[in-house]
């Protein structure tokens, strides 16, 4: 073999190294930056608590409810209070209203953020309908409620000494049917 086609074989195969590592990055890319955003709160993106801060604040907050629900899915979705005023470290609790408006079963799962994007990194959410996929059947409505706390160590970021207002936002998508477990009855179809 000759030293012209030996050098032609390491370029071939790091370039399929690099082809493999570039297709295994996009792979992850998703995962990741979901992590990225559960973790910093960035994007808007609200964190998860397990339990209520002991500190409150004296500072109120306004925090606003919106909803949304992407083409096809045929559910009316709508905040039950369109806002609230809370005290920084206050745990609370609002709820959000759904209904199938369609002849049958759907499944529904929810994303979520929060404006300024910044303040996700202090909006915390203890409860939340958002955390699994929602089964309406036909023309049955619910009310899906969200328990918050917005972070106490908020108001040591200057940075957001004038956020007045806090709006959470979730968009209702069409989901399939969690997958049937052993023993359990099946799920019902679209």
């Amino acid at each position: 073999m000759s030293e012209q086609t030996k050098n032609h074989r390491i370029v071939a195969a790091a370039c399929g190294v690099f082809v493999l590592s570039m297709l295994g990055a996009a792979y992850a890319a998703v995962p990741l930056y979901d992590m990225f955003c559960r973790m910093t709160g960035f994007g808007g993106t609200p964190q998860i608590a397990s339990s209520a801060p002991e500190k409150i604040t004296d500072r109120k907050i306004r925090v606003r409810f919106d909803a949304n629900t992407a083409a096809g899915l045929g559910w009316e979705f709508r905040p039950v209070q369109r806002e609230i005023e809370v005290k920084i470290g206050e745990t609370a609790l609002a709820f959000y209203r759904a209904k199938n408006t369609t002849p049958h079963d759907q499944w529904g799962s929810a994303t979520y953020n929060v404006t300024p994007e910044v303040t996700g990194a202090y909006f915390n959410k203890m409860h939340c309908f958002c955390f699994e996929k929602q089964h309406l059947k036909a023309g049955e409505e619910m009310d899906m409620p969200v328990q918050f706390f917005i972070d106490p160590s908020m108001v040591d970021d200057k940075t957001l000494n004038g956020v007045q207002t806090i709006t959470l936002s979730y968009t209702f998508f069409a989901a399939e049917p969690p997958a049937q477990t052993a023993g359990a009855p099946a799920a019902p179809k679209l």
